[in-house]
């Protein structure tokens, strides 16, 4: 009597957001699969709270780039169709493309967007020029480390990295370029629209020194409180 072959299972496709392999017992691979995480963790953990705390029209235009950007790097992988390297078997990859990297792009243009807003605008501070040139490169060395993370563990190869590194450079420039000349204009016409009222949308880049400006008007408020 013939038996009856096993139903075929479905293709399977995990989620590759924090899907990050190393190999086991390599502590520095250990260090550079979380290394490869800090654009989710700038993603979720820094715009979404600088969003909810402090709904700043500033920081919703840095995500909204960096949203364009992503989107901008699926669209040409998946014209350009280049394969990731060899290792892509061993870490699930193989049904995704490798140019230009995502991660690479990413932090690229979260590094020259935050280096010339800090440049420009002083992150909100009045602090001296010394400063702010040490500010502005604090996202550098973590750009550099998640470039080399995604060589080390196999995700891409140099050359898909340092695409992506070009490619976040010149969209972080660029879109800077529009923020900082073209729609700043229009942070107050948000500020004082309806939604932006309603949901207490703000524009602090044209003060100087915000976190004096806001400890001021703390210690004032408590002093009114204590005084009424």
């Amino acid at each position: 009597m013939a038996t009856s072959s096993p139903p075929s299972l479905p293709l399977l496709k995990a989620v590759t957001l924090t899907h990050v392999r190393y190999e086991r017992g390599d502590p520095l691979g250990h260090f550079l699969a979380w290394v490869s995480l800090i654009p989710v963790f700038i993603s979720l953990g820094g715009f979404v709270t600088h969003f909810l705390f402090r709904r700043e029209i500033q920081g919703l235009c840095f995500f909204l780039g960096l949203l364009f950007s992503q989107f901008f790097n699926e669209l040409i992988k998946s014209s350009v169709q280049q394969s990731r390297p060899a290792t892509c078997a061993a870490l699930e990859m193989c049904d995704s493309h490798g140019w230009p990297s995502s991660h690479s792009q990413y932090m690229f243009f979260f590094s020259i967007y935050f280096s010339l807003l800090i440049l420009t605008r002083g992150g909100g501070n009045a602090s001296s020029r010394t400063t702010r040139i040490l500010l502005s490169l604090f996202p550098w060395p973590a750009a550099v480390l998640t470039l080399y993370s995604r060589v080390y563990l196999g995700y891409h190869t140099v050359a898909q990295v340092f695409a992506g590194a070009i490619l976040g450079l010149f969209l972080g420039a660029i879109w800077f370029w529009i923020v900082d000349n073209l729609l700043v204009d229009y942070f107050p016409t948000i500020e004082e629209s309806a939604i932006g009222r309603f949901l207490y949308i703000k524009d602090t880049s044209h003060i100087p020194n915000v976190l004096k400006f806001e400890y001021d008007n703390a210690r004032a408020a408590r002093k009114k409180l204590a005084t009424d």
